[in-house]
Order: structure tokens, then sequence, then C-alpha cells
């Protein structure tokens, strides 16, 4: 079945761990165009159970004083990487506001994506912030660009709730009792080698995996909500892959 603009760029944000952050100068230099101007910057990105973007980010930097006075921003995510004509694949920018948010879940939901994250996620410094998306641009190639609201984007997740409270057990049993699944997702289902890939994340639409710089993306034939609906899945994909 064909994805539908919003799903492609849904995917995306789950699929991708990093985003260029574009915020306005608070304030510049005479001899550029003073405040307001542009300012892109990289940033480490995890996302919601519904896919809003999350970010980790210190009061010192740049981006970080920029949206505090100003939470207007873009986020640009990449999906072309690997491909020997990057103008073929994927990609979007996203607008709406980021806030400061303390949600724990979503938190530890961001250092289970970003391990490194956990060593500064406590700082006095450090908060994570979550993008409300209001409108989102999708470039897919030649001739497929389209203008998306956000709240086609994002997906609805309020049924969900068991899954968000139990996601931790979930990735942590699966990461401790059946590692050699999660390596069987990786390298039959999805392709790819090496060994040592964990679990960072379930959502209703799929799980993240990990493995030093690698991230990867495994989508579920159908949603999931709760703990039992995910052991499900996961045991049907480890079904398919023993299989292949």
């Amino acid at each position: 079945m064909t994805e539908s603009p919003a799903e492609i760029i849904r995917g995306l944000i789950r699929a991708q761990d990093r985003a260029t952050l574009a915020t306005k100068m608070r304030d510049a230099p005479e001899t550029i165009e003073g405040a307001g101007a542009p300012y892109a910057s990289l940033v480490l990105m995890a996302c919601g159970q519904d896919a809003s973007p999350l970010l980790l980010l210190s009061t010192l930097a740049d981006h970080t004083k920029n949206l505090l006075a100003d939470p207007v921003v873009s986020l640009m995510i990449d999906g072309t990487r690997g491909l020997a004509d990057p103008l073929t694949g994927a990609r979007a920018t996203l607008q709406g506001r980021v806030e400061k948010t303390e949600d724990h879940e979503l938190l530890a939901r961001y250092t289970r994506r970003h391990p490194s994250a956990a060593m500064y996620a406590g700082f006095g410094d450090f908060s994570l912030y979550r993008m409300t998306v209001q409108r989102a641009h999708l470039v897919a190639g030649f001739g497929r660009i389209h203008w998306v609201g956000g709240d086609e984007v994002m997906y609805d997740a309020s049924g969900a709730a068991s899954l968000a409270a139990q996601e931790a057990g979930v990735v942590e049993h699966m990461n401790d009792d059946h590692g050699d699944a999660v390596g069987l997702y990786a390298n039959v289902l999805l392709n790819l080698p090496g060994v040592g890939w964990r679990l960072t994340g379930v959502d209703p639409e799929g799980a993240d995996l990990r493995r030093g710089g690698d991230v990867a993306r495994l989508s579920f034939d159908k949603p999931v909500s709760d703990a039992e609906s995910v052991r499900v899945e996961l045991v049907r994909l480890v079904k398919r892959a023993r299989n292949a």
C-alpha cells in the first residue's frame, strides 16, 4: 500500500536520530541582517509515542537561547543518507513551536534512543523540549512535494497510554532475554550486518534499534497499544525472520 505524504513524514521522524534545527537569532552583529536572522544547528532527536520530536538541549547553546526568546522553529529531517543521488530521497521540514517538558517517560525514551545523553541529561543546564508540529513540507524525490498539516503527521496515541507506561520494561526484557531475536530483526528483516543490535524503543507503529552509531527502524504490520500486543507482533516478526 502506498504511504501518504503524512505517513512518509512521520516515518522520517521515527527513523532518524538527528535533525537540523533552525531558530531565529535573538541578536546579531550589525554586519549581518540583525536579530531574526536564521540560525541552523545540528541536534540529536528522538520522538514521542505520537511522533512529536524531542530534543535535549542546553541553555548554554545559542539555539536554546534563541528558542527561549522565540519558540517558533523549523526542524529539517534528512532521510537521504547513503543514496547515490540524495535528491531522489525523502526529507521533510517541520514548522512549529518548541516547549520544555518535564515528562519523565519522554526523557527516558530520549536517553534510550541516545545512550550517551544519559551522561548529561541530569545536568542543570539541560532540559527536554517537545516540538508541536503545525505543518510540514515533504520532498520525496522529483515531483513529490507536499505541504501537510501537523495534525495529519502526528499519530493518535491516545489509546496507547499502557504502551508508554510499559515501554521501558518491554525494551529491557527484549535486550536481556531475547537479544538473539533483536539480532534477527536487524540482520534478516532489515538486512543490516553486525552483532550487538539492541532495542531502544517501541511505539504503536514499530520498534527502534541501535548498534553503536547506527540506528534502524522495524515497522509493525498493524498498530499495537500495550505490552501484550507488542509481544504478539515481535514474536510474529521473529518467526518471519527464522523462516527466511
